[in-house]
C-alpha cells in the first residue's frame, strides 16, 4: 500500500532501522533515534545503487514523490541520477551566487561593516535574480547589460553602475579560482552600451513668496496633520540651520554648545566631496535655534540622539520622515528637506549677504588651493550675524511681514 501522511506521523521509533516502501523503489526509512528519512533504490547499468531525497518532515511525502519521479524520468533518458546530482552540486558551486559570496566574503575582510552590507545588498537585489543561478563560465558581456539595463529602467543609474562594477570584480576572483577564463564586465562598459547618467533633476524648493505658508504649516504640523512633536521640531531647526537632511537627522547632543551658540558637526558626517571627507561644520545657532533644541531635550528625554526613531530611540530619524511630513501637509512634487537649503541660499543672495559667507553656511566651498583642505570655520563672526537675522526674517515673514526683507545692512562684510 501507498504511504500516507496520517501512517507517516503515527511512526514510532523502533530499536532496529525499518522501511517503509510507497513504491517504485521509494522508501522511507525510520531510525532508532526517531530521524526518518527518504530512500530511493534504482538500477543502473545492471547494478544496485541507492539515492537520497532528504529528511521528513523537511522533504514531504508528496515532494518525495516528485524527486521520484524526476530520478525515474533520468534513467528513462539513460542517465544515473546519482550522477545527475552530483554535476548538479558541483555546477551550484560555480554558479554566480556561489562565487560571488565567496569573493564578498574574503572581500569585505577588513572592509567597513555598514559599505560591505550595502555592497551585499545591492548583489541579492539586483544581480543574483537575473543570473545568480548560472553558472560563472557561462556568463557573457551582453547578459551583464542586460542586467544593469533592468536597474537603470528603475531610474537607479548609479546603482547600476556599483553593481556591472562588482559583477566585475566577482569574475575577477573567478579566474583566480580557474572557475572561468576572462572577466566579461571588461568586454563592454555601460557607455559602450549607451547607458547614461541620466540628466541631474534639482531638489524642489519652493518660491520665496511660498514660504511663509509653509513655516505656518509646520508649526501646526502635530495638531492639524496629527505628526510627531519631534518632526515637526526638526522642520522647525532644518529652516533655520538650512544643514543637509542627514547632518540633521544624525545629530547627537554631544555636538552641541549652546553657550557658545555653535553645533559642529563632524567631519565623518559631513557631505563627501569628490570621495574625501570633508572637515567639521561649524554651524553658528540663532536664539531661534537654541529654542527649539532646548524642547526638543525635554521631548527626547536627554537621549544621545536629537532626532530618535520613533520605535527605536537608539537609532536616528528616519531620512524620509521630513520628505513625507511635506507630502503630509500638500507640498508633494514641491517641497523637500533639501529645499530648505535652495530656499535659504535664493532668499539670503537676493538680499545681498557675501556670497562667499553663504556658502560656507551651505558647506559649499571649494578646497583651499594651498592646504587641500574645507574651511568650514571661516567667516564665523560675520555667519553668526547672517544667521541671527535669518531666523529673525523666517518669524516675521511667517507673521505676515514682506518677504525678501532682511535688513538694510543685508549682512555687509
Amino acid at each position: 500500500m501507498k504511504l500516507t501522511d496520517a501512517f507517516i506521523k503515527g511512526i514510532k521509533p523502533s530499536s532496529a532501522t525499518k522501511s517503509y516502501s510507497d513504491g517504485n523503489g521509494l522508501a522511507l526509512l525510520s531510525n532508532p533515534s526517531g530521524n526518518l528519512g527518504w530512500r530511493y533504490r534504482y538500477r543502473y547499468g545492471g547494478k544496485p545503487k541507492m539515492l537520497s531525497f532528504g529528511s521528513y518532515p523537511q522533504i514531504t511525502l508528496k515532494r518525495a514523490r516528485e524527486k521520484l519521479a524526476a530520478a525515474r524520468k533520468q534513467l528513462d533518458e539513460g542517465r544515473d541520477p546519482s550522477i545527475v546530482r552530483k554535476q548538479e552540486n558541483n555546477q551550484k558551486k560555480n554558479d554566480f551566487k556561489s562565487v560571488a559570496l565567496r569573493w564578498h566574503k574574503a572581500w569585505s575582510a577588513g572592509k567597513d561593516e555598514k559599505h560591505a552590507g550595502k555592497v551585499l545588498k545591492r548583489l541579492e537585489q539586483d544581480v543574483f535574480p537575473q543570473i545568480g543561478s548560472m553558472p560563472i563560465h557561462t556568463i557573457t558581456a551582453p547578459m551583464l547589460i542586460k542586467m544593469a539595463q533592468k536597474v537603470v529602467k528603475r531610474g537607479a543609474f548609479d546603482i547600476a553602475k556599483r553593481v556591472y562594477s562588482s559583477a566585475g570584480q566577482v569574475f575577477r576572483y573567478a579566474i583566480v579560482e580557474g572557475l572561468c577564463d576572462r572577466n566579461p564586465a571588461n568586454d563592454i562598459g555601460l557607455a559602450d552600451a549607451h547607458i547614461q547618467s541620466p540628466p541631474v533633476k534639482h531638489r524642489n524648493s519652493l518660491a520665496p513668496q511660498d514660504v511663509p505658508e509653509l513655516l505656518r504649516k509646520i508649526d501646526t504640523y502635530d495638531d492639524v496633520n496629527g505628526g510627531s512633536v519631534i518632526t515637526k521640531l526638526a522642520m522647525k531647526l532644518m529652516s533655520y540651520t538650512f544643514v543637509r537632511t542627514g547632518e540633521l537627522i544624525s545629530a547627537k547632543w554631544s555636538e552641541f554648545d549652546l553657550q557658545n551658540n555653535v553645533w559642529v558637526v563632524p567631519a565623518e558626517r559631513m557631505k563627501k566631496v569628490k570621495g574625501r571627507v570633508s572637515a567639521a561644520h561649524i554651524v553658528a545657532l540663532s536664539k531661534q535655534s537654541k529654542a527649539i533644541l532646548k524642547e526638543l531635550h525635554k521631548v527626547t528625554d536627554g537621549g544621545d540622539l536629537v532626532f530618535p526613531h520613533e520605535s527605536n530611540p537608539k537609532k536616528s530619524m528616519s531620512n524620509n520622515t521630513i520628505l513625507f511630513a511635506l507630502y503630509r501637509m500638500g507640498y508633494k512634487g514641491r517641497m523637500t528637506g533639501h529645499g530648505f537649503r535652495g530656499v535659504a541660499s535664493t532668499i539670503l543672495h537676493e538680499t545681498g549677504y557675501q556670497h562667499a559667507h553663504i556658502e560656507v553656511q551651505l558647506a559649499h566651498l571649494e578646497r583651499n588651493r594651498v592646504s587641500g583642505a574645507y574651511n568650514h570655520a571661516e567667516y564665523i563672526p560675520q555667519r553668526a550675524k547672517m544667521m541671527q537675522e535669518w531666523a529673525n526674517y523666517l518669524d516675521g515673514i511667517k507673521a505676515g511681514a514682506r518677504v525678501i526683507n532682511i535688513n538694510s545692512k543685508r549682512g555687509a562684510a
